[in-house]
């Protein structure tokens, strides 16, 4: 079982490739692991039914107790047999419904076959941490189901309401697992079930997981994202909508009712609004024209019906539950698929348009017939068994709730009747007023799908003593007893059967009293339902989020800073004043140094205040860091004291590339305002933050851990620099964090700079004939845009690729041959710096900053052009593979039962170059440096390379405009 949810996570990687080599025949290889799956599932029944419950687990996050569990039991068992084979019908469906419409289909069948495992991950799990994992993975790949038409805005807003609706009720559900977890003591599902926890603990946490549950099948008030989600595809709707998706909640209420079935809220919330889902989506059904929502709305009625009996909390209720999950998986799909062909074949699904189709498609109308036979539970079909067997489940009362749930039922079951009618109706009868519609002839293997699961649904009505044989072993975990059996025939003294038969007389005449009033012209009952309030929800927050942006966004940065600080002043200063006692533990100095840098770091501080103009206050500012850099190196800190000079210098590059677009005098265009508060505030941070410093240095009460960092950096990471050790291991995740800030810290300027596209041009415009090697004729950066200059009358040959592309008034040779000789050897240095940080100062931050300080020399000297000949790899491209090395190197622990970012150690004896050692820490380190090279070269193309693009069209445009 782990092997094939191993191969569900990885087949569906290779379909797109498959797709690209045999087109729709691909769906051919995409339902080979579900069928694959059905046989083995199928293999397991003598050991399911013989107490032998098939188990395997894998302890994925030994530390929290969390396993990869998966457990066959009879319920299990049937659900997956329903996830694996209606799964491989369906995807092989899918190679003739995607004849002719395959764009984006690699996507979709790869999605589909996603899903597919992602189910059958769901019902066979024994984890219930895991099941919630999977239940929102669901959610994901149906939301890239329903929006597979995702240039039609109506698929984009049903996928994200599913995908909202569902998710939400998910988040619900877990919280309420993580408190029956901790309740119970166990995450194991039949540990659980087994040895139930009680208290109001644990009823708040069963209501907490019925909500995702009903969420997730579509029970009222969640009910309305279901018909919705019609925009999806056909076989979506087969299998998602009717065998798959919505049955993860009956399944999870299914495995939960023999534990929690008689806890307080249990049937009342179940049997209340199964029963009003029931018939709500029963009368709307009637009111639909469009045979995919007559069968969503069919499917929300019939959900309810399943969530009434499964949530009864009987031994024959869960009986009978099971043959009704059954059979509505088969009847539903058939519809559904059936739907599809009409809709390939005839380009429409409106009933009011379509006549006389029967007569011509007999064998797809007699595979409907049937499959609507089974639905509204005429004899010989496995509906009926399932129908009469819920009757008379329910005629035996449990509480007072059992009379809700009967009622609801019968009444119910008269107007699946009436729909199961109008859908035949619509679909293929002969209408008067309506022109005969002329039908293509299906090709074979197109129709077979529907057949296959309406003879199904026949045999599997003839098979009942069979099915109850095998379903009895679920329905005895149910407590209380019980005495039915499934069976096609009991007589004619059953009250059930006679139930029964009235419903469906009384569906009869619902359907013609509802043609005879045009029940489907008429308005609606209430002015609004449950979908306007989603959409009324959805507008209210909007215009929230409006109305709050628009009182604290007002554009002005001093309005923002001055905010936080303020903030910053009273919550920090509220918590010193409040503080019984101040302990400070201080030294006039700890070395000379300190008494030297102080001093000077104070002064410049004080200037940058006065200064008036806005390089020179960044370079007064520069200092402070200057003097961090001296006090680092001199307290034994080489490592951070190489970081900060390397900060320092790329941080005052930024700010020179910037302070280019930006008028040399602070107060040029709009003088500062607010002097007297702006002193203050600032007055009143400093004082705020030094009292936080100095009360801090006597704060602590506890030996500090970093005094064991040297030894733990030894044993865990295996290097002596503990700075970096702890940067790549002992504090990964945090060093993940930050990579994460820095990604989109480097999305976020390029996102303000860049104003037309995102790509970078400065590559292929690099490799532009410049004279070297190639040609003698170059192209010049002058006043005029780009000039063309043979290479004779410049004199000498270029010492960059981009140096004879700059103006020569601004272009330095001295300072191109620097750089051709030093640039090399410092991207070697920095690749020093990278493998040498584990055990000596450096890492991968270091290393990476000091390759972008080579890039920051090319540019500099040569350009644009050069930055672009110097790094021709996408800045983006190289944010995104540091971020997924480090992910993987993060993960990779998993694998082998090992806590996330656990290191592992290679040690060789090498000739010549002696003994190696070899840490996967490193793997990370390097996913760091590729993440610092990829932010100095995004900052350099935008604030540099783009925003000297832009100021070259400005001069061209106002030379022209002159």
């Amino acid at each position: 079982m782990l092997i094939l949810l191993a191969a569900f996570a990885l087949v569906p990687l290779l379909l797109p490739w498959v797709v690209r080599l045999v087109r729709a025949r691909a769906f051919y290889v995409a339902a080979l692991l579900p069928a694959v799956a059905f046989v083995h599932t199928v293999l397991q029944a003598p050991a399911v039914f013989g107490g032998h419950i098939p188990f395997e687990t894998y302890a994925w996050i030994p530390s929290l107790e969390i396993h990869l569990s998966m457990r066959m039991d009879v319920l299990s068992w049937v659900l997956t047999l329903i996830v694996t084979g209606i799964g491989a019908i369906v995807l092989l469906y899918c190679r003739w419904y995607f004849v002719g419409h395959l764009e984006g289909v690699g996507q979709f069948s790869a999605v589909l076959l996603g899903f597919a495992g992602a189910m059958y991950g769901l019902v066979l799990t024994d984890d219930i941490v895991v099941l919630v994992m999977l239940w929102e993975v669901t959610s994901v790949l149906s939301y890239l189901l329903i929006g597979y038409y995702h240039r039609r805005g109506a698929s984009r807003r049903s996928a994200l309401q599913a995908l909202l609706v569902t998710t939400i009720g998910g988040l619900v559900m877990l919280i309420g697992v993580v408190l029956l977890v901790i309740q119970a003591g166990t995450t194991s599902l039949s540990g659980i079930i087994a040895h139930p926890p009680t208290g109001s603990v644990v009823d708040a946490a069963v209501v907490l997981i019925l909500v995702g549950a009903l969420s997730k099948s579509a029970i009222f008030p969640f009910h309305f994202w279901l018909p919705g989600a019609m925009a999806a595809p056909t076989p979506v709707s087969a299998y998602l909508h009717a065998a798959a998706m919505v049955k993860a909640g009956i399944y999870l209420i299914a495995r939960l009712a023999p534990a929690f079935a008689t806890v307080g809220p249990w049937r009342p919330i179940l049997l209340g609004l199964g029963a009003f889902t029931m018939l709500l989506g029963g009368f709307q059904a009637l009111r639909e024209t469009d045979l995919k929502r007559i069968l969503a709305y069919g499917t929300v009625s019939q959900l309810g019906f399943l969530t009434v009996v499964l949530g009864y909390g009987t031994r024959d209720a869960a009986l009978a539950g099971m043959a009704l999950l059954i059979s509505h998986a088969l009847f539903k799909s058939c519809l559904f698929l059936v739907v599809g062909v009409i809709d390939r074949q005839l380009g429409t699904r409106d009933i009011r348009e379509l006549s006389g189709v029967g007569r011509q498609a007999p064998i797809l109308a007699t595979a409907s017939i049937i499959a609507v036979c089974s639905m509204a539970g005429v004899i010989p079909t496995m509906g009926f068994v399932a129908k009469e067997s819920v009757i008379g489940a329910l005629l035996h009362p449990a509480d007072g709730w059992d009379t809700v749930g009967l009622v609801g039922v019968v009444v119910g079951s008269a107007l699946t009747a009436a729909y199961a009618i109008r859908f035949i109706w619509g679909a293929f009868w002969r209408k008067k007023n309506t022109p005969v519609t002329p039908w293509p002839v299906p090709r074979a293997g197109f129709a077979a799908a529907p057949v296959v699961l309406a003879a199904l649904s026949l045999g599997a009505g003839f098979a009942a003593p069979v099915m109850d044989a095998a379903l009895a072993r679920y329905a005895d975990t149910v407590p209380g007893a019980g005495h039915a059996h499934l069976a096609l025939w009991h007589g004619w003294a059953e009250a059930a059967l006679w139930i029964s038969l009235a419903t469906l007389v009384t569906g009869a005449v619902l359907f013609a009293i509802a043609r005879a009033i045009r029940w489907d012209e008429l308005r609606r009952v209430l002015p609004f339902g449950a979908g306007d309030v989603y959409n009324g929800v959805l507008r209210g927050i909007a215009r929230l989020s409006v109305a709050v942006t628009r009182v604290t966004q007002r554009g002005s940065l001093p309005i923002y800073v001055g905010t936080i600080f303020v903030v910053f002043v009273v919550a920090e200063g509220t918590v010193l004043l409040a503080t019984p006692e101040w302990r400070a533990q201080l030294e006039a100095w700890q070395s000379p140094m300190q008494l030297f840098v102080a001093p000077l770091m104070i002064i410049a501080g004080l200037i940058a205040v006065r200064a008036r103009k806005r390089y020179t206050g960044v370079v007064l500012v520069s200092v402070t860091g200057l003097g961090m850099i001296l006090l680092f190196a001199t307290s034994g800190a080489p490592d951070l004291a190489l970081t900060q000079v390397l900060v320092e210098t790329v941080t005052m590059v930024a700010f020179a590339l910037v302070l280019r677009r930006i008028p040399s005098r602070m107060g040029t265009h709009n003088d500062s305002v607010w002097p007297v508060t702006r002193a203050a505030i600032g007055g009143a941070v400093g004082i705020v933050m030094a009292a936080v410093a100095i009360i801090a240095t006597g704060a602590r009460e506890a030996v500090p851990i970093s005094k064991e960092f040297p030894e733990l950096a030894y044993q865990l990471g295996h290097g002596k620099n503990v700075v970096n050790v702890a940067l790549v291991d002992l504090r990964g995740w945090d060093t993940m964090g930050e990579l994460s800030v820095l990604i989109l810290a480097a999305t976020g300027v390029a996102s303000l700079v860049f104003v037309t596209h995102r790509a970078d041009l400065l590559s292929s415009l690099s490799a532009l004939p410049v004279g070297v090697g190639r040609s003698r004729e170059v192209l010049i950066e002058t006043a005029d845009g780009l000039q063309r200059q043979s290479g004779e009358a410049q004199g000498q040959r270029a010492w960059l690729v981009g140096g004879r592309r700059v103006r020569p008034a601004e272009r330095s040779i001295m300072l191109e041959v620097i750089v051709r000789i030093l640039f090399h050897t410092i991207m070697v240095a920095s690749i020093y710096l990278l493998f040498a940080g584990h055990n000596l100062p450096g890492g991968g931050f270091a290393g990476g900053l000091v390759a972008g300080m080579a890039l920051v020399m090319r540019y500099v000297a040569g350009g644009r052009y050069e930055l672009g000949a110097a790094a021709p790899a996408d800045a983006g491209r190289l944010l995104g593979a540091g971020m997924v090395l480090a992910v993987v190197t993060a993960l990779v622990p998993l694998l082998f039962g090992a806590a996330p970012l656990t290191s592992a150690v290679f040690e060789a004896d090498i000739p010549v170059l002696g003994h190696i050692e070899f840490v996967t820490s490193t793997v990370f380190d390097i996913g760091v440096y590729l993440v610092v090279i990829g932010l100095v070269l995004d900052v350099l193309r935008s604030l540099g390379a783009e925003v000297d693009r832009q100021m070259a069209e400005q001069a061209e445009a106002a030379e022209v405009a002159s």
